[in-house]
């Protein structure tokens, strides 16, 4: 029997995939439970208009993350911090700081988890942060701290 399935099935298949199963096991299991329904043609042609419109979405994601990451793809951003002897500052500039900055710098929205620090900034000086805009789309800016 073909069913199409809602959920992930552990050594079927994927949720939203069309497969191939033992009608007994169909009957019996996967359609009590709510984890498959019968792939009719209408069925099939849902299950199509909602792969379609999925890998639309995900289309258009790209799209908006590559704009953002050509806005402030190797620009400057520079963040003032109080500083003690020999450079140090007090306390650290955080992902979070780098966010806000550059949202208000260029008025491009980034959430703070998409900039990657391998551990926060203690030190004046200038480095290359990289911000992971999008799984495929990579920006990377400048990021200079100085002294307030």
């Amino acid at each position: 029997m073909k069913v199409i399935l809602k959920a992930d099935v552990k050594g079927v298949g994927k949720a939203g995939s069309a497969v191939e199963v033992k009608d007994g096991y169909a009957r019996n299991f996967l359609l009590p439970k709510g984890l498959a329904v019968e792939a009719t043609a209408g069925n099939l042609k849902n299950l199509k208009q909602q792969q379609a419109a999925e890998k639309a979405r995900l289309r258009k994601e790209k799209e908006e993350a590559q704009a953002a990451a050509d806005k402030i793809n190797g620009k400057t951003v520079v963040i003032k911090a109080k500083t003690g002897e020999g450079g140090k500052l007090f306390g650290s500039i955080t992902s979070k700081d780098i966010a806000e900055t550059i949202t208000k710098t260029f008025q491009v929205t980034i959430d703070k988890r998409k900039v990657e620090l391998s551990e926060p900034i203690k030190t004046l000086g200038a480095r290359e942060i990289e911000i992971k805009m999008h799984p495929e789309v990579t920006a990377r800016v400048n990021l200079q701290v100085v002294a307030e």
